[in-house]
């Protein structure tokens, strides 16, 4: 499997998935969430939406996908990333648990290339350099042969100066 890292915006990504940072509610949102909503269209909340009405939303480390409505990916996958609580209620699990259940669905929908956010790092407040070790690990683990491909998408340069120092380890 092919690791990538690229500085961008993952509304722009042309791989056969994207993955979004969402929240529970699957109800978007602010930071890549938001990004991801406006991009593209009202066709991925509507899917949100009977997701909702059907499973009551996603839990923490858990995945779902939809369309990606008019984002040049081919589908949408959100997981919901944990909340950081000084480390004490399971957040590396459960973040690890974002990345495996988002690869392991992107394989059962046979796409092959996959492009993740950085999980957890805004507003849920996971220490950037923590998360992205947790998320390079998960990836490493995964053993696939269907996924071919796996981007790492950073928004800001902290995030990118520190997945590029782990990967280069």
């Amino acid at each position: 499997m092919e690791l990538q890292l690229i500085k961008g915006d993952i509304t722009q990504l042309h791989t056969d998935a994207i993955v979004n940072a969402a929240n529970s509610g699957l109800m978007g949102g602010g930071g890549v969430d938001g990004a991801i909503h406006r991009a593209g269209g009202p066709e991925i909340m509507d899917e949100c939406q009977l997701i909702r009405e059907r499973e009551g939303g996603c839990p923490t480390g858990e995945a779902v996908i939809t369309t990606s409505g008019s984002l040049p990916a081919k589908k949408l996958i959100h997981t919901v990333g944990p909340v950081w609580k000084g480390g004490h209620s399971d957040e590396e699990a459960k973040l690890h648990a974002c990345y495996i259940n988002a690869l392991k669905l992107a394989e059962s929908n046979d796409l092959q290339s996959i492009a993740f956010p950085n999980i957890s790092t805004g507003v849920y407040g996971y220490p950037k350099s923590d998360a992205a070790r947790v998320a390079i690990n998960a990836v490493k683990s995964f053993k696939s042969n269907v996924i071919t491909k796996v981007v790492f998408v950073c928004f800001d340069d902290a995030n990118h100066q520190i997945y590029q120092q782990l990967l280069s380890e």
